[in-house]
């Protein structure tokens, strides 16, 4: 098959096959490129989606970004389920088999260390959220005077203030505790609420790198948390791929598909 070659990741050879019917970026079943003795998961895809100035289209187009996404996300997925993945980032591209080779060649040492340092582990995900009823107090009575409202201000910046002095002060000692229970941590910028469309105030949105033998451990640990503190959400995603843990992939595929050509 004609077309150019789409990478998900790179992992060394699976002791398992893949999940039958299994779909990839653009419809295409992903397929294992082998090197020496890592494997590329790869997927044909069209030039007239994925060469460079089409492909710098798309990515501005969100419901074409979507769809890709969540095709990349499925086969990263599958893959963590039978092995230890280290995902490349979305839309990686090259112009044939050949040049998916050499970049392997390229980065062979890179990708044995940091498959040797993520072996037999997952990231696992955890966010903590202020509520909005929590942030924002049911207001007293009409004030009947102007001080009687600047009493009511106060009063409302101190409950609001205590609030996001609790939920600190609660996310600090969770992710001490989780980091004391991984075998590595990221702390990520919290998320504003207006982009993720997700309700409340992100005050904690941590990854933590855990061996898969101590995932159920490390879930039952943040189950517990959850409604220990009133108007504080905990949520936890995962397991993942170690996405948060892979340092060396923004070079990766950086010529883009030209690379081989």
């Amino acid at each position: 098959m004609t077309g150019l070659r789409y990478v998900y990741a790179v992992c060394r050879p699976l002791g398992a096959p893949l999940q039958a019917a299994l779909s990839g970026v653009a419809g295409d079943p992903p397929r294992l490129l082998a090197h020496h003795g890592l494997i590329a998961v790869v997927s044909h895809v069209p030039e007239r989606d994925f060469s460079e100035e089409p492909l710098r289209r798309r990515l501005e187009d969100l419901d074409w970004l979507t769809e890709t996404a969540r095709a990349h996300q499925q086969v990263v997925d599958a893959l963590t389920a039978v092995t230890t993945p280290l995902p490349l980032r979305l839309a990686t591209v090259f112009r044939d088999d050949s040049a998916v080779r050499v970049m392997m060649e390229k980065h062979e040492q890179d990708f044995l260390r940091t498959l040797d340092r993520l072996d037999g582990r997952v990231e696992w995900g955890v966010k903590v959220y202020v509520e909005p009823q929590a942030r924002e107090p049911e207001p007293a009575a009409r004030p009947v005077s102007g001080r009687d409202y600047l009493r009511q201000r106060r009063t409302s910046a101190r409950a609001q203030e205590d609030t996001w002095q609790r939920a600190e002060r609660f996310a600090a000692r969770l992710h001490a505790t989780l980091s004391a229970h991984a075998q590595d941590a990221r702390l990520h910028p919290p998320q504003n609420p207006a982009l993720s469309g997700v309700s409340g105030q992100n005050v904690l949105n941590a990854a933590y790198l855990v061996p898969r033998a101590q995932s159920e451990e490390f879930v039952e640990i943040v189950d517990r948390t959850k409604g220990e503190e009133p108007g504080i959400r905990v949520e936890l995603t995962g397991p993942w791929a170690a996405y948060s843990f892979v340092d060396m992939t923004e070079d990766v595929g950086a010529g883009g598909p030209g690379e081989g050509a």
